[in-house]
C-alpha cells in the first residue's frame, strides 16, 4: 500500500503506541554527504565493491582497496549526522524507538546520540587483524599508511558508502601496505564485505532486538542485500507491521504494511513534529 505524502497518521499511531525497531540503510546518510549504492543517482553508475575472497587472496586487491581507502577515508571521517539521525536519537530517548539495526558502517547514528545501535556490517572506524583479531583505530592506520606512502597525492573523484574512492591504476601499483602492529598479519576494515557473512553473535543480538519489537520500520534501504531483507521476511511471517520509507523500489515492497517514498530528513522531521504535538 502506497500512502500519500501528507497522511502520516497510520504511521504515527504505530510509532506512538508500539515498540518500534528501526532498520537503516545507506539512504539515511546521503544527506550527510555519503552516497548510497542503489539510490536514484548512484544506481546509474557502475561500481564493483571488493569481495571478501578477493581481499584475502590477492595482494593486488589489498593494494587497490587500501590505496582507495586512504583517499576516501577523510570524507567518511568528516561526515556529520544529519537531521534524520538526530530525530531517530530523539525518538529513542522518548521510547518511541527501541533500537536501531543499521547496514551502514559510518557510525553516524552513534554520533547523533542513539544508544541502542547494532551495526550489522561493522564499522569503518576500526580495522581488524585477520591473524590475531587485534583491533586498531582507523585514524591511526591512516597516519601509518600516509607515512609509508608519502608520495601518494591523488585527486579524490568519487567516494562510495564504504569509503572507497575511484583512482587510476597507476597510482595503486606501488602502494605499500601497513601490517598488524601486534603480529604482522593482514589488516582488514572491521566491516562485512560482499561475500562475507554477518557474524553469528551479532546476528543473534539483532534477532533478539527484533523479537522485542512490535513494529519494524525500514529507512533508506533497498533491502537488496539479504542481511537486511531477512528481517522484512520475518516481520511478514510473524505478522508484525512492516513500514518502509525509501526513495525508489525495494526488494520487500510486496511485504510492506505501509510504503512511503520521501526524503528521510524531511520525513523524519515531519514525523517528529507530529509526535511532539500529540
Amino acid at each position: 500500500m502506497i500512502a500519500s505524502l501528507v497522511d502520516l497518521s497510520p504511521l504515527v499511531s504505530l510509532i506512538k503506541n508500539q515498540k518500534t525497531l528501526i532498520l537503516t540503510g545507506a539512504g539515511i546518510s546521503t544527506e550527510s554527504g555519503i552516497p548510497d549504492y542503489r539510490g536514484p543517482e548512484t544506481i546509474k553508475k557502475t561500481r564493483n565493491p571488493i569481495r571478501y575472497q578477493q581481499f584475502v587472496s590477492s595482494h593486488q586487491a589489498r593494494q587497490r582497496y587500501w590505496a582507495r581507502s586512504l583517499v576516501g577515508w577523510p570524507v567518511m571521517a568528516k561526515a556529520k549526522p544529519n537531521k534524520g539521525h538526530e530525530v531517530l536519537a530523539k525518538l529513542e530517548a522518548r521510547a518511541n524507538v527501541t533500537g536501531i539495526l543499521t547496514q551502514n558502517v559510518d557510525g553516524l547514528h552513534q554520533q547523533a546520540g542513539s544508544q541502542e545501535v547494532l551495526e550489522l556490517h561493522g564499522g569503518l572506524n576500526r580495522v581488524i587483524c585477520l591473524s590475531c583479531g587485534w583491533l586498531e583505530p582507523r585514524e591511526r592506520l591512516q597516519r601509518r599508511l600516509l607515512h609509508l606512502n608519502p608520495e601518494f597525492d591523488a585527486v579524490l573523484s568519487d567516494v562510495a558508502p564504504d569509503g572507497d574512492a575511484e583512482l587510476e591504476q597507476t597510482l595503486i601499483e606501488d602502494f605499500k601496505l601497513a601490517p598488524c602492529l601486534r603480529c604482522g598479519g593482514l589488516l582488514k576494515p572491521d566491516v562485512v564485505f560482499f561475500g562475507e557473512n554477518v557474524p553469528k553473535e551479532r546476528l543473534d543480538k539483532a534477532w533478539a532486538l527484533f523479537e522485542e519489537a512490535d513494529v519494524l520500520m525500514v529507512l533508506g534501504s533497498s533491502l537488496t542485500v539479504f542481511s537486511g531483507y531477512r528481517f522484512a521476511v520475518r516481520a511478514k511471517a510473524e505478522k508484525k507491521p512492516l513500514i518502509i520509507v525509501n526513495q525508489g523500489e525495494t526488494r520487500a515492497d510486496d511485504l510492506a504494511s505501509l510504503k512511503l517514498e520521501r526524503p528521510l530528513g524531511t520525513f523524519l522531521s515531519d514525523l517528529d513534529a507530529i509526535i511532539s504535538a500529540n
